[in-house]
């Protein structure tokens, strides 16, 4: 009579894969990644600067005079939202025949901004200290130019 081996052979056994494999750990974690990337821009998120969502911009076309303007307003075109800001005293000429009119900023001439506006009239805001926000355009000219949508009165 032969007695058979009771003891497993690793040769003879079927290997078992594994409940989630590597592959599967991967293409869930790059899924998961990729859905928070498009839930978080599906969200607006709050501005931490002076021309929140939040704040009553008012129209430079209900501006008539620059004695009208009042410090800590906001004065401009509320339907875009702009991407750059800077701040200092606006003053009127050009940098180089481009612009309308000069932010001076701290730090010297180099830092000066070129500006022009479609939306708003700078001549209402000469020898004040603001924060204008606009958006970039390209000139060789001048080192930064802007056009301007938004103006917040600080001085």
């Amino acid at each position: 009579m032969e007695i058979t081996n009771l003891s497993p052979q690793s040769n003879n056994l079927p290997k078992k894969a594994p409940l989630l494999s590597i592959h599967i750990i991967l293409i869930v974690v790059a899924l998961a990644i990729a859905f928070g990337f498009w839930m978080s821009r599906l969200q607006s998120s709050p501005q931490n600067n002076l021309f929140s969502s939040d704040k009553n911009i008012i129209s430079i076309e209900n501006i008539d005079d620059a004695n009208e303007i009042e410090i800590g307003k906001i004065y401009g075109n509320n339907g875009k939202i702009y991407k750059d800001s800077a701040t200092g005293i606006i003053q009127k000429g050009s940098i180089n025949g481009v612009g309308t009119h000069i932010l001076k900023r701290e730090g010297g001439d180099s830092q000066n901004v070129s500006l022009t506006s479609s939306s708003v009239d700078l001549d209402l805001f000469i020898d004040r200290k603001v924060e204008i926000q606009g958006e970039t355009n390209a000139s060789d000219k001048t080192s930064w130019l802007v056009d301007v949508g938004m103006v917040t009165v600080l001085q």
